[in-house]
């Protein structure tokens, strides 16, 4: 009789948490420096959601290796909801198949929910007077390593995007990895490098005060924010994408009520209209997900990718 009235009282208390759930601020881990992408996706979905959830949702940058760092970070933290990562496609599918990751992300985290994808663009540097993805073709094949491209980090859709029109247009060009997109778009900005394989947020702004020349994007469809940038595929490549995204995750054995509350929060947030414009806004698209669907989606991606870094040979820096 004693068990049964522990075990109820346990369970009592573990709904009561639920319930009061979330009752201190929640923390975002984006693994990239403040500027980028990822850090900017955060930020706009901050807001609405501390709202809904009623506490303050702090954004916080923990950079490098290409978001692991983030990613490792928030895998070995307690399962109680109150630390996410806003993860991106190179942590969770790709870069455990380049270097030894300290994590599992098929094993060690919790899908909550995706949040945005888009495609990048090849943006190049005006002074070479390059105005189409042959003209940068055939300057690669002219000088061969050494056309530099920059990236967010090893790893992500930035350098997945060079490695697959290096094998496909069978041009030597330079990765240059950076700690984020704000980074990279400085390194770019500076002249220490030819190209970037920039995300829409980080780039837009320089395309449109001439001092980035877009001539590419990666999606199998011209984005939205650049009606009249090709993309790759129709360029002289087709079959061509590589897409970037976003989703929420948590670390492995959160409670399913935790991980149910915060996933229909993360979607009613991703749909909220100023959400929505303000991603529109920096050419990505916002797309929520169940927990079982983001699961699975990492799974696709995670194979997917695994035999593109193989065939590519890429390798860490």
């Amino acid at each position: 009789m004693k068990t049964k009235t522990l075990f109820a009282a346990l369970a009592l208390a573990a709904s009561t948490a639920f319930a009061q759930f979330p009752n201190k601020p929640v923390t975002i881990v984006v693994g990239f420096e403040p500027g980028g992408g990822t850090d900017t996706t955060a930020r706009i979905v901050q807001g609405p959601l501390g709202e809904q959830l009623g506490q303050q949702i702090v954004v916080e940058n923990r950079a490098g290796a290409g978001g692991n760092i983030a990613v490792d970070y928030v895998s070995k933290q307690a399962p109680d909801g109150y630390a996410l990562v806003l993860a991106n496609v190179g942590a969770l599918a790709v870069n455990p198949h380049i270097m030894k990751t300290t994590y599992d992300p098929l094993r060690d985290l919790t899908p909550i929910s995706m949040a945005a994808v888009f495609a990048n663009v090849l943006v190049v540097q005006p002074s070479l007077g390059l105005n189409s993805l042959a003209d940068f073709v055939k300057l690669a094949k002219e000088k061969p390593g050494t056309v530099t491209y920059a990236s967010s980090g090893i790893g992500g859709a930035g350098h997945l995007s060079g490695e697959l029109l290096r094998t496909m247009a069978n041009i030597d060009i330079v990765h240059v990895p950076y700690k984020g997109g704000g980074p990279a778009m400085r390194g770019f900005l500076g002249g220490e490098v030819n190209s970037f394989f920039a995300t829409p947020v980080s780039s837009i702004s320089q395309i449109r005060a001439g001092k980035a020349k877009a001539i590419a994007t990666t999606g199998s469809k011209r984005a939205a924010l650049m009606p009249d940038v090709p993309t790759v595929a129709e360029s002289g490549y087709p079959g061509y994408e590589a897409l970037n995204w976003y989703g929420f995750l948590g670390p492995k054995d959160m409670p399913r009520e935790i991980v149910e509350r915060l996933n229909k929060e993360l979607v009613k947030a991703l749909a909220n209209p100023q959400v929505v414009a303000a991603m529109n806004k920096t050419g990505v698209e916002p797309q929520s997900s169940s927990p079982a669907e983001f699961a699975a989606y990492i799974k696709r991606e995670y194979d997917t990718w695994g035999k593109v870094v193989k065939e590519a040979g890429i390798k860490a820096q």
